[in-house]
């Protein structure tokens, strides 16, 4: 009824990145930020698994409707750095992944997240395969080079 809109936070700062006075931009992943429509959280609330987000620009709950499935994002320089082996999510489309040895497995397609973690889908010369993206297979990931490394268990690039 008041232009809440549900987000999905997609971060590990929520309170961070929605707090109150913060401006983030709305768009898609291929949009540029610098072309995107400002958005100015007013008020974040918890609701089920996200969190309900009330903006200076959207007033009634058709303005609201209006950003279903719209991504939101924070200019990467107003984050958190990151600490030594930590990536954004949306840096690892497009990464190369390799082995240990060296040897390249693939590229990463795309990234899913489900409810075991983030698993990447690395597109090999014959399909693709899911890699989970979790400690014990992935070893380094080169942000400067754009690699995963991973150690991944016999059989799972099979």
């Amino acid at each position: 009824m008041r232009g809440e809109v549900l987000i999905e936070p997609l971060t590990d700062e929520p309170d961070a990145v929605y707090a109150s006075g913060r401006r983030v931009f709305g768009g898609t992943s291929e949009s540029p930020m610098d072309e995107a429509p400002t958005l100015t959280v007013i008020e974040t609330r918890p609701f089920k698994d996200g969190l309900l987000v009330r903006f200076e620009e959207i007033g009634d709950r058709t303005a609201a409707e209006l950003w279903n499935g719209r991504l939101l994002f924070v200019p990467e320089d107003e984050l958190t750095p990151l600490g030594e082996g930590e990536v954004y999510q949306h840096e690892l489309k497009g990464m190369t992944v390799e082995l240990s040895s060296g040897e390249v497995v693939g590229t990463v397609a795309d990234v899913f997240e489900v409810p075991q973690g983030l698993l990447l889908d690395v597109a090999r010369e014959r399909g693709t395969v899911l890699v989970p993206f979790s400690g014990e297979i992935v070893v380094d990931v080169d942000r400067a080079r754009r690699v995963v490394r991973i150690d991944p268990p016999a059989g799972l690039l099979e």
